[in-house]
């Protein structure tokens, strides 16, 4: 399927769409639609669900409105559907003071169920003026869209994450204690 066609970004703005991308379990079968539609069996097999599972969380993503079904075929006798994401992109609501950040939640379980000689993890503490993390705001933002438009649905998945924030005040990193 052409994603010409799909919007560049689906804003998340009910508490139903909110709860449905909040699950980690959602949240990897949008990860398996992100790059081409599957069927409810080639989800189950990639996240590793049973297919009635697959179908439920399929079903709370289509009510949503982050996925739908972009094929359909028929196969002894059975329709088969095909889903894939509704836009190219998700954007969240901030979580407000004290709220979780979902997409770091689900970052780090993925982080956390990878091989770790497939993982590049690094953290570098700044002192940036607000134009400086504005301008690497921007910079990394546009170093994944590059990268987001050499991918291959052929290749293996590769997830890149960043987190550009300035702590709460009062926070110690280790360094600084030393």
């Amino acid at each position: 399927m052409p994603t010409d066609d799909l919007p560049e970004t689906f804003h998340v703005t009910t508490d139903e769409q909110l709860r449905a991308v909040s699950n980690l379990t959602r949240h990897r079968i949008m990860a398996v639609l992100r790059f081409e539609p599957a069927t409810i069996t080639q989800i189950a097999d990639r996240v590793g669900l049973a297919k009635g599972s697959s179908s439920y969380h399929v079903r709370l993503l289509e009510r949503a409105g982050l996925v739908k079904v972009v094929r359909t075929r028929k196969v002894r006798g059975v329709m088969e559907r095909y889903y894939a994401m509704a836009a190219r992109s998700i954007t969240l609501p901030d979580p407000g003071e004290g709220g979780p950040d979902v997409l770091m939640r689900h970052a780090v379980a993925d982080l956390e169920a990878s091989p770790v000689e497939d993982r590049h993890v690094r953290m570098a503490h700044l002192r940036l003026t607000d134009a400086q993390f504005a301008e690497l705001g921007e910079r990394l933002q546009s170093l994944a869209n590059e990268y987001r438009a050499l991918s291959d649905p052929a290749l293996p998945d590769t997830s890149l994450v960043f987190a550009l924030f300035h702590p709460a005040s009062g926070t110690r990193t280790e360094e600084d204690a030393k």
